[in-house]
């Protein structure tokens, strides 16, 4: 999250500041402000005074011992959201509580070129805008994901996003987009958005588990992300579960991406349901086709170890499955719970794994917390 530096005054600031941020679209008193930051009323009062000449928030009236209240400015400005997947673009424009105001998602070809990715993007956006006129130039910050590592902002080589390697995303979206552009992974984005707005709310260690065309996991320890030293943490796809198992698209063998992907389940039932989509296969399984029952079951298992092995090390206290193989809900995560109950240590046994609140929506909406947590509100006060 962008801070300002120098005075303590600043520092003030950023806490009155920050607890509207966690607390998206909530209005507050100047007594709720200095109990929840440690600050004097005063202190608080005169803060909010600033803040407000430079419409920054807004103070809405009040009478009797409540009195006036609080909030985040509704016209401070705008952020928006890019999320690239393997065959989708989704855009958003939201305001500075998080709260989404419009749009649009639409599917592209797998494999898709990352100029011609960013320019229908900002087409995608401009179309967004036509619908509010006049809000372009409130545009503040842009939160993009994508479904590959990075380090450094750098795209790290992926299967899935091959022609992406090398870019640095960044210094790209800043340049189509004109204004400050912060760039993660797409399960980061993910876990992001479940702590803050999904299932992961009220949980300070928790981890997002996105199985799609490929596997990664977004941590989240002590309500911040962990990236790790390089910013890949979380790539648990990539989890040996058997050295002598089937050939992972990385080049290793027996990754827990090659039993639980998309594709791994299509090439399973390729003979008894040949070119079934992924929701023909769970409305088969659903209706008690047995070899579509097995895949779904033997994938839960599969992610219940390699799920076991992230809780034994960091104790969450809640795992959230999303991307498209959640949309098989209980035929998956009943046998990965079993699984993560047989190799987990037995303190942790209990450990709830749930399905993603936010469904397909939640890189969309992580890559708008990104934004939002990222754009310095200060930056137009003395």
């Amino acid at each position: 999250m962008a801070r300002s530096t120098g005075s303590p005054r600043g520092t003030n600031r950023d806490r009155v500041l920050d607890t509207m941020r966690e607390h998206a679209g909530a209005e507050f008193t100047h007594a709720q402000f200095a109990e929840r930051t440690g600050l004097a009323v005063g202190t608080v009062a005169s803060i909010v005074r600033q803040l407000a000449a430079a419409g920054v928030v807004d103070t809405v009236p009040g009478a009797g011992r409540r009195g006036g209240t609080v909030r985040l400015g509704r016209h401070a400005g705008l952020v928006a959201a890019v999320d690239f997947g393997h065959s989708h673009l989704s855009v958003a424009i939201a305001d500075l509580t998080g709260d989404v105001l419009a749009e649009t998602r639409t599917e592209v070809d797998a494999g898709h070129d990352h100029q011609e990715s960013f320019a229908l993007a900002e087409r995608m956006l401009g179309a967004l805008f036509t619908g509010h006129e006049g809000q372009r130039p409130l545009l503040r910050t842009v939160g993009v994901g994508l479904p590959a590592p990075f380090s450094h902002d750098v795209v790290l080589g992926s299967s899935i996003m091959p022609g992406w390697a090398g870019i640095d995303a960044q210094e790209l979206a800043a340049k189509v987009f004109g204004v400050p552009a912060y760039v993660d992974n797409d399960a980061n984005l993910g876990a992001l958005a479940e702590h803050r707005r999904g299932a992961g709310q009220g949980h300070a260690d928790m981890i997002y588990v996105k199985i799609s065309s490929g596997v990664g996991a977004g941590l989240i320890i002590g309500g911040q992300l962990f990236r790790g030293a390089d910013g890949i943490a979380g790539e648990i796809g990539h989890l040996t579960v058997d050295d002598q198992g089937p050939l992972c698209r990385c080049g290793s063998r027996g990754c827990l991406e090659a039993y639980t992907a998309t594709g791994a389940a299509s090439e399973l039932l390729a003979a008894h349901l040949p070119n079934a989509t992924l929701d023909e296969m769970i409305a088969e399984a659903r209706k008690g086709n047995v070899p579509a029952v097995r895949v779904f079951e033997d994938a839960g298992l599969h992610l219940g170890w390699g799920l076991a092995a992230v809780t034994n090390l960091m104790n969450p206290g809640i795992v959230v499955v999303g991307g498209d193989m959640a949309r098989a809900g209980d035929l998956l995560l009943d046998s990965a719970r079993i699984g993560l109950r047989r190799h987990v240590l037995a303190g942790a046994a209990a450990t709830p794994v749930v399905v993603s609140a936010l469904g397909e929506r939640a890189s969309l909406i992580g890559a708008v917390a990104l934004a939002v947590e990222n754009t310095d509100l200060l930056a137009e006060i003395a």
